[in-house]
């Protein structure tokens, strides 16, 4: 199948009037129920086109450069490039994803704090150039391989809250960006702006005033050094949600117009990465083995027992974990909880149970506790929001091979780019229409666990 890049095996289907992406998933389930029970997402390409006009409507004029590696599948890609957005790349694959789709080095910023010397001299012969920094070893070694490097000066935010840690983090201080002027100035760097970086999970949207405040700082040092500093970079930590959107906008809005008006010349951007992606992403896995286990032994620690001894508690392993589509498991909490697919009854009782993949390895537990009607092998899972994190470069541990993604689009969705004047003729032609046709009965699509 033809799809937007030449070297890409994919389609997208264009929903039927009134078909929805609980319809699709159906109808997979059902197809991959006969065929193998393999792990598949399915992508609402049209929550792209939506998360966008909101971004537009809310954030305006700051553009928004989407971290790759949130989610670099081609129809992902392919679709933000034709919207507008710029990129922002952590490695020589990303760069080169990018620069397949034709976009211009303009709309490519370079962002890995910590870059290997030949990705460097990669970016600089692809004309990439404008790039992040916060430390003179680092600054050194641009210098030494990418002649022509604009540099955004990586500054620190203080967005740890109360009785959390980090365990790395990336970021120079006020006191630091002169003597790395300095150093720029001696060995011929241009530095053009400054980046930040607010954590999704900061609850102190007073954060970014204090980010902003020390931006500005660090402009009106750069002309004390004669730097002409052009860009802010306000980093990402969107989540999805149009009020936190809104909420910040709030926040920054007055200050930006402040210390950043139109007429500066300063062009303000942004890395809103789960914003785009997170929410247009769905996983089915399907329930491979199961086990009867002691209770106590499922309990968290510290979690005192409550139930009755009679219960019978369930682990599941799922053909998908954290060596797949999991794997940000292993760095934060899971972001959203498992649906079953089969209807089951509303009186049903609920077991206490736990997921895990399929490595058999000690950290693949996916869900440690939760609570589930009793369920049997073959049956299917759904979890939503898992297109941030998920769907970056594939994991080579045991073999493990992404599941197979559908790409959906509605209808007017479509027409939504359309009416934008985004669909050019183009991409008219390479868009592989594929209509939902399998339409399968309430009966059907409960009967695909046997």
């Amino acid at each position: 199948m033809k799809g937007f890049l030449e070297d890409a095996n994919y389609s997208i289907g264009l929903l039927d009037e009134g078909a929805t992406l609980a319809d699709v998933i159906d109808t997979c389930i059902y197809e991959h129920t006969h065929t193998g029970r393999k792990a598949f997402y399915v992508g609402d390409l049209g929550k792209l086109v939506r998360n966008n006009i909101q971004w537009q409507n809310v954030m305006a004029p700051i553009k928004p450069f989407y971290p790759v590696k949130c989610n670099s599948t081609p129809g992902v890609l392919e679709i933000l490039g034709t919207l507008g957005v710029g990129f922002a790349c952590s490695s020589k694959s990303e760069m080169a994803l990018v620069q397949d789709l034709g976009i211009s080095p303009a709309n490519i910023i370079y962002t890995n704090p910590c870059k290997q010397a030949s990705q460097i001299k990669y970016a600089a012969k692809a004309g990439i150039n404008i790039m992040t920094c916060d430390n003179d070893i680092e600054l050194k070694k641009i210098s030494r391989n990418h002649p022509n490097a604009k540099l955004l000066l990586h500054i620190a935010t203080e967005d740890i809250t109360a009785g959390e840690e980090m365990n790395m983090k990336f970021g120079t201080t006020l006191k630091n960006c002169r003597h790395l002027m300095e150093c720029a100035k001696e060995l011929g760097v241009q530095i053009v702006g400054v980046k930040f970086h607010v954590s999704g999970s900061c609850k102190d949207l007073q954060t970014y005033i204090h980010a902003i405040s020390d931006a500005r700082c660090v402009f009106d040092m750069a002309e004390e050094f004669g730097f002409k500093m052009n860009m802010l970079d306000i980093g990402g930590g969107f989540t999805g949600s149009e009020l936190q959107l809104e909420e910040v906008n709030h926040v920054i809005r007055p200050l930006l117009d402040v210390y950043f008006p139109k007429e500066s010349g300063v062009n303000v951007i942004a890395e809103p990465g789960c914003y785009y992606v997170s929410s247009a992403f769905t996983l089915a896995v399907n329930i491979i083995a199961k086990k009867t286990v002691e209770y106590d032994k499922l309990l968290p620690s510290g979690v005192e027992q409550t139930r009755n001894d009679d219960e019978p508690v369930f682990t599941y392993y799922i053909n998908d974990g954290v060596y797949g589509s999991f794997a940000s498991k292993l760095s934060e909490k899971l972001n959203t909880i498992p649906e079953v697919h089969k209807k089951y009854k509303e009186d049903e009782p609920l077991f206490a149970s736990s997921l895990w993949g399929p490595s058999c390895d000690e950290l693949d537990q996916i869900v440690e506790n939760c609570l589930l009607p009793e369920l049997s092998v073959g049956d299917w899972l759904i979890f939503d929001n898992m297109g941030s994190g998920t769907l970056g470069e594939q994991s080579t541990f045991n073999n493990y091979q992404r599941p197979l993604i559908y790409y959906m689009m509605s209808f007017s969705d479509w027409d939504e780019m359309q009416d934008a004047g985004i669909a050019s003729d183009t991409l008219m032609k390479n868009f592989f229409f594929v209509p939902l046709c399998i339409q399968l009965s309430p009966e059907d699509r409960f009967s695909t666990a046997a």
